[in-house]
């Protein structure tokens, strides 16, 4: 009786699949994201920057129209502005992003 090995059964398989190379198919489907068009608009947009407090968000942006949080440990809360949400760990933000232009 012959004794079988992964090293044969792997083997087997890529000869199979050489074997059937031009009869098999390969299917795709492109997605598209516009991420060019955000990262554009969000290097022309002034955002709060990484490392900046609460306190000089509040100076160079106002007040948001809203905040949720804190939630978590660490505590992260996020302030809502017209056009931008900034993301805070505690004090410090850790993100700005645009919200979608409607």
């Amino acid at each position: 009786m012959k004794k079988c090995t992964m090293r044969a059964v792997c083997a087997s398989a890529a000869l199979a699949a050489l074997a059937m190379g031009p009869f098999t198919s390969t299917v795709a489907e492109e997605v598209r994201v516009p991420v060019a068009v955000h990262a554009e608009r969000s290097a022309q947009e002034n955002l709060p920057r990484t490392g900046m407090t609460q306190s000089s968000v509040r100076n160079g942006w106002g007040d948001p129209r809203e905040t949720t949080g804190p939630v978590g440990e660490p505590p992260i809360s996020q302030w809502h502005y017209e056009d931008f949400v900034v993301y805070f760990e505690g004090d410090r933000v850790i993100h700005a992003v645009l919200k979608p232009q409607r």
